[in-house]
């Protein structure tokens, strides 16, 4: 997990390096969830507004890596509330059964209609009832958002993801 943070720490820029921690506990886990927009509502990053979407997305328990400046400084959520965070796990639970499955990275180019969300230390509301004995989590959080820089992803831009082909907003990552 530490070799993890710092191959991220060299995609960030020093400003957000700071914040990775390493969280223990419940987590949302939202690499191959499709996003769906919300009309009409935003969400603010770092002083820049996004359009909103919501992506539905496994609760996991373990070690996962978090960015503690979107988190206000704790890896602790609310009551009934998870952070959306990340773990390099090889499978886990995946729309639409939620069968526990291998993950398949692929990269695809954003479009002026097909974009992307980030979802990574977002919070997530836990939903009242299991999906096929698996914990859900709906998940808020920014389209066409850069994990890594909180700045807009552009159009044509290279985002890697394990939502599969068709996958609304996919969440992901832009390539620095």
């Amino acid at each position: 997990m530490k070799i993890l943070i710092l191959a991220l720490s060299l995609f960030i820029p020093v400003a957000h390096a700071q914040n990775l921690s390493i969280c223990k506990g419940e987590y949302a886990l939202c690499a191959a969830s499709p996003t769906t927009a919300i009309p009409g509502q935003k969400v603010t990053i770092n002083g820049l507004e996004f359009d909103a979407g919501v992506a539905v997305c496994p609760v996991l328990k373990g070690l996962s890596i978090a960015n503690l400046a979107l988190m206000n400084g704790s890896c602790e959520a609310p009551k009934g509330k998870v952070w959306s965070l990340f773990a390099p796990l090889k499978s886990y639970p995946q729309a639409p059964t939620w069968e526990t499955v291998p993950e398949v990275i692929r990269t695809f180019v954003t479009t002026a209609d097909s974009g992307m969300s980030n979802m990574w230390s977002m919070i997530c509301e836990k939903q009242k009832k299991k999906t096929n004995g698996v914990q859900l989590a709906d998940c808020y959080g920014p389209l066409n958002e850069s994990p890594w820089t909180g700045t807009a992803v552009p159009v044509g831009t290279t985002v890697g993801t394990a939502a599969p082909v068709g996958a609304s907003y996919p969440v992901g990552g832009n390539f620095p």
